[in-house]
């Protein structure tokens, strides 16, 4: 009965372990990531940018990632030429 026992941990203790080790290797990732210059932003830093950008051009609030190739190449032009960006 104990080996059972510990087969039966072994088993469920598998899944659990990979979605671990799965869910860590996301945190090193998480932002926005930048195609033209091959980078990441952290997201909650980004926020700010993108606001500030939205609100300079003169548009309407939607996700970076809904918008068109050309206008996210466009914001990524500009947050580039701004001062912190990483």
């Amino acid at each position: 009965m104990r080996s059972f026992n510990r087969v039966i941990s072994s088993i469920l203790l598998a899944p659990t372990l990979g979605v671990v080790v799965q869910c860590t290797g996301c945190v090193g990732h998480a932002g926005y990531y930048d195609p033209y210059y091959h980078d990441y932003h952290p997201r909650g830093g980004e926020v700010a940018y993108y606001s500030q950008w939205e609100h300079d051009t003169h548009r309407d609030h939607v996700d970076l990632n809904k918008r068109s190739k050309d206008e996210q190449k466009e914001y990524w032009d500009w947050r580039h030429s701004q001062s912190g960006h990483k």
